[in-house]
């Protein structure tokens, strides 16, 4: 254990020292870092891991006392990360950081025992799929899980220009969305880089190297059909193409049109099949599902339209990509953290049970929700909205 300890404090050490990102994404300010087990679970590429090696840099500890290890390494395939962690007590340690901990296998029982038995801190990340809540192992129960989304329309902005935006709450927005736009349109011109955002901001390493943007995109949503969910899921290697020809069915077509018998005969899949694919998918955050809060939450509850997770997907995966759904996507995105997004019997999405949204461009009517109590117009390609009407890049500034 001593030799494997020494190896990966060694890559910490080196990888701490040349780390050198200060942008903070929203989530560092909602972390209750005093938890003694903290789990990070989101997206792959939307920083993750950025936000566990700034928290390490910031810990005052010295640098022997704290470590980061990434599960899927080769030579922590056969060690438990147990033992591992009460060597790392052993000798002083005080803050253990686990990368793509879904990639260990039965990680919730060494977690457990960790927080049981260890005086020992821990973070840890892990994919969307993971399914905490049903852990054997209780471990739901012990560990503060966090759920992170990708880039916001703001932290976008901030990013390319280096100026800082205050977030609002939804209630704020729709309460007053006129002033808040005005305020901002001093700053910026929101429309300027709106459609450059749609298209490619959604993931921080955009600002990487935009040119390979969508090459890396694809290599990551690759990486979670081929990797992450054949491991959380027991997906059988044979069916991954299938997985991938769905998700690209499903871009193709609108979000309200889909037939899924016709889907399922296309991917060569039963009904069933295909349903529980839809749900990995989602879990995987490839999709998002609408569904009807009448028609109850099972993953074979028909849903009532499916949609890519984020603009980004859209643009990649479709050639021509459809201005409606578009615009609907990036709404349920930047909503679905932190209310509860459903379909309603007129208008395109209800929010919190309460409030109904139509989404369109700027010359959409109130006609579909006309005497609506608590409805609003969601106006593409306007820079300030009146009265019900809200510019829809403004719910970029949610978080």
């Amino acid at each position: 254990m001593e030799n494997i300890f020494s190896l990966f404090q060694e890559r910490f050490i080196s990888l701490l020292a040349r780390f050198d990102i200060s942008y903070k994404r929203y989530f560092y300010k909602k972390i209750n870092l005093n938890d003694k087990l903290i789990g990070i679970i989101g997206a792959r590429g939307v920083g993750k891991t950025t936000f566990l090696l700034q928290y390490l840099k910031e810990n005052k500890l010295p640098i022997s006392k704290k470590l980061y290890i990434s599960a899927d390494s080769i030579e922590f395939s056969d060690i438990s990360l147990f033992e591992f962690a009460k060597y790392f007590e052993s000798v002083g340690g005080k803050v253990l950081v686990i990368d793509e901990i879904h990639k260990y296998k039965d990680f919730e029982k060494h977690l457990k025992q960790i927080y049981d038995f260890l005086n020992l801190k821990v973070l840890f990340s892990g994919s969307s799929a993971i399914r905490l809540e049903h852990s054997k192992s209780d471990l739901s129960r012990r560990a503060a899980i966090y759920k992170v989304n990708g880039l916001s329309y703001r932290e976008f902005l901030e990013l390319k220009l280096g100026v800082s935006f205050k977030s609002y709450t939804l209630k704020e927005i729709l309460e007053n969305h006129i002033d808040i736009s005005y305020e901002i349109s001093k700053i910026i011109k929101p429309l300027e880089y709106w459609k450059e955002y749609l298209q490619k901001g959604f993931y921080p390493f955009y600002f990487e190297n935009p040119e390979t943007y969508y090459i890396k995109l694809e290599q990551i949503i690759n990486t979670v059909i081929e990797t992450d969910l054949p491991f959380v899921f027991n997906i059988e290697i044979e069916n991954l193409i299938k997985l991938k020809k769905l998700v690209k069915l499903i871009c193709v077509s609108e979000p309200y049109e889909l037939n899924l018998s016709k889907l399922a005969q296309k991917i060569e899949i039963n009904r069933v099949t295909l349903y529980k694919y839809i749900d990995y998918l989602h879990r995987g955050d490839i999709l998002f599902i609408l569904k009807s809060s009448q028609k109850g939450d099972s993953i074979f509850t028909k849903p009532e339209k499916i949609y890519m997770n984020n603009t980004n997907l859209n643009y990649c995966y479709c050639e021509n990509p459809k201005i409606g759904t578009i615009r609907e996507t990036f709404i349920i995105s930047m909503l679905r953290e932190d209310h509860q997004i459903e379909y309603p019997k007129k208008g395109d999405i209800r929010i919190d049970g309460k409030y109904i949204f139509e989404i369109g461009g700027k010359n959409k009517k109130q006609t579909q929700i006309k005497n609506l109590k608590n409805s609003f117009l969601i106006i593409d390609d306007i820079e300030v909205g009146t009265k019900n009407r809200i510019p829809l890049w403004l719910f970029g500034f949610l978080y």
